[in-house]
């Protein structure tokens, strides 16, 4: 039987679009450039690429982890007072793709039409560290568990715990050192093509491998460094691109998502439980499923591009198994036949990953989704994975939360099928998946608020954004 209106009706308003998405580059942590520049930049390039105003937008949300409360009002509030809710989140390094996933749910809800998230982090050189010495650390449940299956070093505790991990899976796989050097070896030489990566390096396995060691059997070379950058998306309902039909063709749909937390098994005396593999399988398959793949078979004939948080290449690897991109106890096999990379089964990492591309913490999952939008548009041409109609997503915050993501482009075709790149410049001026350049002030007079915009709220932001270009 045919749906009646009303389920008609339901069916799009359950539906959420990315409708625009807009990055910084990633750099090191060295306190030149402050949050506010940040989301900043990343708020006016995803607007200028949604083709809408600030005044469109009826809901906003800030993802940071490191900064003081209503930080997101602060960088909002360039954009224009508009009286719109703004809510900061905190979610580890879940931050950015909790962010989506509540944009998202606002949308199917039907209670707002237009969202926009904004991440943006401003960090501290070297590991990340507890900040507050005077109470429970989150994760200190975590730790302990560690602690008493595998002991304490002197390396950085994350390094430590995902270290583990990747042990764990040797021993019980036959994985060996050199698989995971190859797994940091592809994601930097990925993040070469990406003009907002923070290391564009390309080394060989090798190098990899002679680096410092960190934790066995992770070297330097295989860990993320902490990062300073700004990401921001626009989610969108059906109703709202309906009303823009022109605006259609940059759509991509959210088609399946899964915010999952830790089941029991976190604590079951397991490196690789320890770092959320349950949840992470948990979310896999019902954002597979939501999004009609009823089997990780399914999902591993269907998906040809991912991005994975490869906070440590030992993560890629376990995560290459809990997201069922290969059989369970094969991911060091996947790596080996290059199924990780171009001309393998799934492109891993098209964008250099975390290892490479850098990884401030509130906006990592919002870059995550920014790239496979550009790919799924086919706009992503200098490192393009041809063919993909589906692309997945996983970001992943220890304490715990994970997000996985399936998305489709709004029109249900490759990224192939048109003209390659047709649209990109269209938005900015110049195609913002391969370019990381600026904005005009005539752009910025586009898309900032009409009806609330304030001179002393934006300050100086704008000159100091620009300068930078």
């Amino acid at each position: 039987m045919p749906p009646n209106d009303t389920q008609k009706q339901q069916q799009q308003a359950s539906k959420a679009y990315i409708l625009g998405v807009g990055l910084t580059k990633f750099i090191k942590p060295r306190g030149q450039v402050d949050y506010t520049a940040l989301g900043y930049e990343a708020g006016i390039k995803a607007l200028l690429d949604a083709g809408i105003t600030y005044d469109d937008v009826d809901q906003g949300i800030a993802c940071y982890c490191y900064g003081d409360s209503t930080c997101g009002q602060r960088v909002f509030y360039q954009f224009g007072l508009t009286k719109i809710p703004i809510f900061n989140v905190n979610n580890n390094c879940s931050t950015g793709s909790t962010g989506l996933w509540m944009a998202r749910e606002a949308v199917r809800g039907g209670g707002k039409d237009c969202v926009m998230v904004v991440g943006f982090e401003k960090m501290f050189p070297g590991s990340l560290s507890a900040f507050f010495k005077d109470r429970e650390n989150p994760t200190g449940t975590m730790g302990a568990m560690m602690a008493a299956t595998r002991g304490v070093t002197n390396a950085p505790g994350a390094a430590q715990m995902f270290g583990n991990a990747g042990r764990e899976y040797m021993e019980r796989y036959g994985a060996e050192p050199a698989d995971f050097a190859e797994i940091a070896r592809v994601n930097h030489a990925h993040s070469a093509k990406n003009p907002y990566s923070q290391f564009r390096d390309v080394y060989t396995l090798e190098q990899i491998l002679a680096s410092p060691t960190i934790h066995e059997p992770l070297t330097k070379l295989q860990c993320c460094p902490t990062s300073d950058g700004g990401a921001a998306a626009v989610v969108v309902s059906e109703a709202f691109l309906e009303a823009r039909p022109g605006l259609r063709e940059r759509a991509v749909l959210i088609k399946g998502q899964c915010l999952a937390t830790d089941t029991p098994d976190v604590f079951n005396r397991s490196a690789i439980s320890l770092m959320g593999y349950e949840m992470t399988r948990h979310a896999a398959r019902t954002a597979l499923r939501e999004a009609g793949i009823t089997s990780f078979e399914d999902a591993r004939e269907t998906i040809r591009v991912c991005e994975l948080h490869d906070c440590f290449s030992a993560n890629e690897m376990i995560t290459l198994d809990a997201l069922g991109l290969c059989e369970e106890g094969k991911a060091h096999e996947m790596v080996r036949k290059g199924d990780i990379t171009y001309g393998g089964r799934c492109v891993v990492n098209p964008s250099g990953g975390l290892i490479s591309k850098g990884h401030p913490l509130g906006a990592t999952g919002i870059a995550q989704c920014a790239e496979l939008v550009w790919q799924l548009r086919g706009w992503a041409t200098n490192r393009m994975v041809e063919g993909a109609r589906l692309a997945l997503q996983h970001n992943l915050g220890l304490g715990g939360a994970v997000v996985v993501t399936v998305y489709e482009r709004a029109d249900g075709k490759g990224n192939t099928d048109g003209s390659v790149g047709e649209g990109a410049v269209e938005a900015v001026g110049y195609n913002a998946a391969v370019e990381a350049r600026g904005f005009t002030r005539e752009q910025v007079e586009r898309v900032r608020s009409r009806r609330g915009r304030s001179e002393w709220a934006l300050g100086d932001t704008e000159e100091k954004v620009r300068a930078r270009f």
